[in-house]
């Protein structure tokens, strides 16, 4: 398996993960509409963080398959090698 390959299972995973925390987060917001609750009041902005670090995660896989993408394509992978073998010649 290549670093690639690697690299698009653990985003796949992130993604994953995210929208789970997203759906758990959702379901708990969705839950009894009264205002009273054994606690009291139910705040109207409970769960909003744990939403944000989803969608954001979410965002972050996203821009980590992209980038995968983009990686994969033989003109940046020669770029790439290109600049590295540059600087490791340089004195």
């Amino acid at each position: 398996m290549t670093i690639i390959e690697r690299i698009d299972n653990a985003a796949t995973r992130a993604q994953l993960a995210a929208m789970g925390t997203l759906r758990d987060a959702a379901q708990r917001l969705q839950g009894p509409r009264d205002d009273t609750s054994a606690r009291g009041p139910r705040d109207p902005e409970e769960g909003a963080t744990t939403v944000e670090y989803a969608i954001g995660t979410i965002a972050a896989a996203g821009f980590a398959g992209l980038l995968i993408v983009i990686l994969k394509s033989d003109a940046v992978r020669a770029a790439l090698e290109s600049v590295i073998q540059e600087a490791l010649n340089t004195r």
